[in-house]
């Protein structure tokens, strides 16, 4: 057992101190951009508390079935998508929780040559070059965009960008199919994407990343559970864990 291995067992068994009384089963409902952070967190939390802890990434569908009506105990998003489940009263106030920030990053298809984006002029440059570009609607579009217009090219590149979304998957499925030739999204989620090749993070003040938050929800039946699951996901231990999968703990 590493030192970081002990470290984290030392933590998770601090932090799920009370909610040892029974092994829960808990179910976290999680996003597409922050799926494997909570994976890693998930299974570090359940080896060594003892309860079960099962991530689903829903359909629309089933996530609106499962947040109504459960079975499900926490949620993870974005801090829009959060305020939306606080609202329509799925989320119990006061427990919306930043755990972590995806950073962007560059992909291309397998076997392309890679584009020079070491820094933010060198990202311009390849920005300028290609011939089509692809990004998400969600969180990290958004965030692209925002970097696009910073470097003031929100006007030349309109003609070659390709939007993608609406729960039909990740940038890299229709990057790896050649809709297009750059693909820009979490790096956590382009890394090792079947089809792709992962070029680098988005350099820089245009890197802006997407936070994610979690939270308990209203139809949890195993609330003390859940609750140390929170905790740990933003305590010290969580940190090495997110940073695994290109990400970072949400700061302050």
């Amino acid at each position: 057992m590493n030192f970081w291995t002990r470290s984290i067992a030392v933590m998770i068994a601090s932090i799920a101190g009370g909610a040892m009384s029974h092994a829960a089963e808990l179910i976290v409902l999680a996003s597409q951009g922050n799926l494997p952070g909570v994976n890693e967190l998930a299974t570090a939390f359940a080896r060594t508390s003892g309860h079960k802890v099962t991530v689903l990434q829903e359909i629309d569908k089933e996530l609106e079935q499962r947040l109504s009506n459960g079975p499900a105990d926490l949620v993870t998003g974005n801090p829009p998508a959060m305020e939306a489940l606080l609202k329509k009263g799925q989320l119990v106030a006061g427990t919306a929780t930043p755990f972590m920030l995806a950073g962007l990053g560059v992909s291309v298809r397998a076997g392309a040559p890679k584009p020079d984006i070491s820094t933010v002029e060198a990202y311009k440059k390849t920005l300028l070059a290609a011939k089509s570009i692809g990004y998400s609607r969600g969180c990290s579009g958004e965030h692209v965009a925002q970097g696009i217009a910073q470097l003031g090219l929100t006007e030349q590149l309109k003609p070659k960008i390709v939007l993608t979304g609406g729960g039909t998957g990740p940038v890299t499925f229709f990057l790896a199919r050649g809709d297009f030739e750059l693909g820009i999204q979490q790096s956590n989620i382009m890394v090792g994407a079947p089809g792709t090749d992962f070029v680098g993070p988005v350099p820089g003040s245009v890197n802006i990343p997407c936070p994610s938050s979690v939270g308990l929800l209203t139809v949890s039946k195993e609330r003390d559970a859940a609750q140390a699951m929170i905790k740990f996901m933003i305590s010290p231990a969580a940190a090495p864990l997110l940073r695994k999968v290109h990400e970072e703990p949400a700061k302050g």
